[in-house]
């Protein structure tokens, strides 16, 4: 069954400067998967116009990890779950400095330090500080900082310290939000989301498709990141946890997922979009398909998972006709 959707048409009226409707968004969700081609080569032509061939390629630190006291029904580094995930404390400066030198090697435009908590205290707040400081005066990297909820005053001394982005995913809709957390509520995410920005830190902020939403809660988080204003939008595809209360989701169809991408990818048609947790395993042989919508993707991992390795990310890219974004000295 045909969605009486023209896919070029609707990407022409975006590059021109229009905004994509919600009806609109739902039929990019809802089209059948013999359309899938067409929908992302209308994808890639507003990717394109934007970012031209370029991937920006991100590298994470899983900075302290598996002692989170909040219940995200999603992930494996809380401590309310069984699970084998690596347990320790904030690392030090010396550490987080080798990741980032690691990540500069790599030719990573960005290094995210993550951590594993409800919130930053004040002295990691002061540690990690300490480190983007020494990171910014050696390497040519974008700082991304995700550290959870931030109280009063926080995201200043982060953009203080030359904190480019501060990642807080909404992970989901508001509507669907209460059925994986109950340590916090949406609105706290949201809050955190505009403190970063209002501090004159970029937003990353985006969500995790297959948590037992529905199609229109896809739409609900990309047209509240759009209002958010957020400045890159991570998309992850749900890769079920041991231990966690999703260990026996089914994962979602390959797809739905770059449906769900390209749809991401006309709500924001200039920021970046990031394929990210997920994708070696959800999207498998169809990952390079992914890049006509996205702009941007990890390689070496994710916090508790392995990628497919730099060299294979770097083939990939080579082969699918893309090359990676060089930062500017």
């Amino acid at each position: 069954m045909e969605s009486n959707m023209n896919w070029n048409e609707l990407a022409e009226r975006i590059i021109d400067g229009e905004q994509i409707s919600r009806e609109e968004a739902k039929a990019v969700v809802e089209a059948p998967d013999d359309e899938l081609l067409a929908i992302l080569h209308a994808a890639y032509r507003v990717r394109s116009h934007h970012h031209g061939n370029k991937v920006r390629v991100h590298v994470l630190q899983n900075a302290k990890s598996g002692v989170c006291p909040e219940d995200c029904a999603f992930c494996s580094q809380s401590m309310k779950y069984n699970n084998d995930v690596d347990q320790y404390g904030l690392q030090s400066k010396e550490e987080l400095l080798e990741g980032a030198k690691e990540a500069h090697e790599k030719g990573a435009v960005t290094y995210c330090m993550v951590t594993a908590t409800r919130g930053p205290s004040w002295g990691e707040l002061d540690n990690i500080c300490e480190a983007v400081s020494e990171i910014k005066e050696k390497y040519d990297l974008e700082i991304c900082a995700s550290l959870g909820l931030l109280k009063e005053g926080q995201a200043e001394k982060l953009a203080e310290a030359g904190v480019d982005k501060y990642n807080h995913n909404l992970e989901t809709s508001a509507n669907h939000f209460d059925n994986l957390v109950s340590t916090h509520t949406f609105e706290d995410r949201v809050k955190t989301v505009t403190r970063a920005k209002q501090a004159g830190m970029a937003a990353c902020c985006g969500g995790i498709i297959g948590m037992g939403e529905n199609k229109d809660d896809w739409i609900d988080l990309a047209f509240t990141l759009r209002d958010l204003e957020v400045e890159s939008v991570p998309v992850n595809f749900l890769n079920p946890r041991p231990g966690t209360p999703m260990e026996q989701h089914d994962a979602p169809r390959p797809q739905e997922c770059l449906k769900a991408l390209a749809m991401f990818r006309f709500v924001h048609p200039d920021v970046d979009v990031r394929v990210a947790g997920g994708r070696e395993v959800v999207l498998g042989a169809m990952q390079p398909m992914a890049l006509y919508a996205a702009n941007s993707f990890f390689t070496e991992g994710y916090l508790t998972t392995g990628g497919q390795g730099e060299s294979k990310d770097a083939v990939m890219l080579r082969q699918a006709g893309f090359e990676p974004e060089v930062v500017q000295a």
